[in-house]
């Protein structure tokens, strides 16, 4: 029997611990109570937001004034296809402990997203990846329920739409997307066993030069050191914690942007860091840019700030409200963008 509390508390079920309460939560433990809260909305005209681990979220001080369906789906399946093992996840399963799931029976293709909080079903609506992996190369399904059709439904990784930190579920209307119909409930990868760890990134190439190729476990390892020396390890305690990871996106830009950047902080365009993306793009990385704006390490802004060893980490000093972080958030864009004429994209869903 689905229960319906009124007046929660949703600051502390997000990494920020920012924001308003939940008019109405409902906890999701069998996917048969996904209908059944739709239906119950529905009846008293409520919006529905579907909240996962908080890892990805930015709440608004007036909280949420609908039903939060709190995503509680466990389990995980094994099959063989191929030469490849997939793994079938519910929509609830921690993701860093799936990772361990996979590396510990010698799985690959997932491994560089160790330490990443949040749960298995946010990983496709973000296409999260770190450190040279994201999950659109071993996703092959994603089970969903359609809002539009009122059925359960499996999405392939072709129906997604991934792109960078992109997909289906997250895109706007106007670029192709369909954000809100769908609510996922599983998701299925495909991994390669005995396979070799991916180590495409400079971090970790660095970590385990002129050394014997590492254990996918030893790069898990790896990772979760990383991420704890930038402050994107959840420790408890830790102040630079309090936050939603990296705040903004990595921008895709026209390759001639580069130029106008390498004038306006007058040095050599070939030194500025960057990626080739696709159709004559390239990916710069935010944090640069935020440190040549003046965005630096221990950044502080009144309750808010920049974590002190990662500079797109936004972070609640203690006390912050969603105000707080908007301030800052907004300061940050528009320095950006006078100095640059790039305008960054915030990566948190936001809410309320």
């Amino acid at each position: 029997m689905l229960t319906i509390r009124e007046h929660q508390p949703l600051a502390p079920l997000t990494t920020f611990g920012i924001g308003g309460p939940a008019r109405y939560l409902a906890l999701v433990e069998h996917e048969s109570d996904i209908p059944e809260a739709l239906t119950w909305a529905a009846e008293r005209e409520l919006p529905v937001f579907i909240l996962g681990g908080g890892s990805n979220l930015l709440i608004r001080d007036t909280g949420f004034n609908g039903l939060v369906l709190q995503i509680a789906l466990r389990g995980i399946t094994e099959g063989v296809k191929g030469v490849n093992s997939q793994l079938t996840a519910a929509a609830g399963e921690p993701w860093d402990a799936f990772v361990d799931y996979a590396v510990t029976r010698n799985l690959a293709g997932i491994e560089c997203l160790a330490g990443i909080p949040g749960l298995v079903g946010g990983t496709p609506v973000q296409n999260v990846g770190a450190y040279g992996q994201e999950v659109a190369e071993t996703i092959t399904a994603v089970r969903a329920f359609d809002r539009t059709t009122s059925c359960f439904t499996t999405l392939t990784a072709q129906d997604c739409h991934f792109a960078y930190r992109a997909s289906l579920f997250n895109r706007p209307a106007a670029q192709g997307g369909e954000p809100g119909r769908y609510i996922v409930t599983a998701v299925t990868f495909q991994l390669t066993p005995n396979g070799a760890p991916s180590l495409r990134y400079a971090d970790l190439q660095r970590r385990f030069a002129n050394q014997p190729q590492p254990t996918l476990n030893e790069v898990a390892t790896a990772v979760r050191e990383i991420r704890r020396s930038k402050g994107m390890l959840l420790v408890p305690g830790d102040p630079d914690c309090r936050s939603a990871g990296s705040f903004f996106k990595n921008p895709i830009v026209a390759s001639e942007t580069i130029d106008r950047i390498a004038t306006a902080v007058d040095i050599e365009a070939s030194t500025i860091p960057h990626w080739a993306a696709t159709d004559n793009q390239i990916k710069l990385p935010a944090a640069w840019l935020l440190e040549r704006a003046g965005f630096t390490k221990g950044f502080i802004d009144g309750a808010a700030g920049i974590s002190s060893r990662h500079t797109l980490a936004l972070i609640n000093r203690g006390g912050a409200t969603f105000a707080d972080i908007e301030r800052l958030q907004n300061h940050i864009i528009a320095t950006v963008r006078e100095r640059f004429g790039i305008t960054l994209e915030r990566e948190p869903v936001l809410i309320g």
